[in-house]
């Protein structure tokens, strides 16, 4: 079982996520490289929560394919190009993350490898079973 920290010393989370996950001893992990917002049919969606929910759809494709749900996210790590990219990036994640959230950085970075794409996402999912 997942343990999901929020020590009281520190800050509460600005956002929907926690501070920590304690992964048990014996735990699957599962480490999802960074999804782009480009569907299979190589579109790419004008708005950052589009393109940000594409990327969530693709995470969640490789944890069914390794027999997970976005219960068993440890950890996000997004990245979109402009502050203003952060709001439809939140309401995407809100979305998609189980309760309790996953530890969670969300950083603004200069861009991606084509001038298109606004959010990029990844993830670590562990499980017992």
């Amino acid at each position: 079982m997942l343990r999901h920290l929020l020590p009281a010393a520190i800050r509460r989370p600005f956002a929907r996520y926690s501070h920590a996950v304690e992964v048990p001893a014996g735990a699957r992990l599962l480490l999802v490289s960074g999804q782009l917002g480009i569907s299979a049919q190589d579109d790419i969606p004008e708005s950052a929560e589009a393109q940000a929910d594409l990327c969530f759809a693709a995470i969640a494709a490789c944890l069914a394919q390794a027999r997970m749900g976005a219960a068993d996210i440890v950890r996000l790590n997004a990245y979109v190009t402009e502050r203003a990219h952060m709001e439809g990036y939140m309401a995407a994640r809100d979305r998609f993350i189980a309760d309790p959230p996953p530890a969670s950085t969300l950083m603004i970075v200069s861009g991606f490898t084509r001038p298109e794409f606004k959010v990029e996402i990844e993830a670590l999912a562990a499980r017992r079973d």
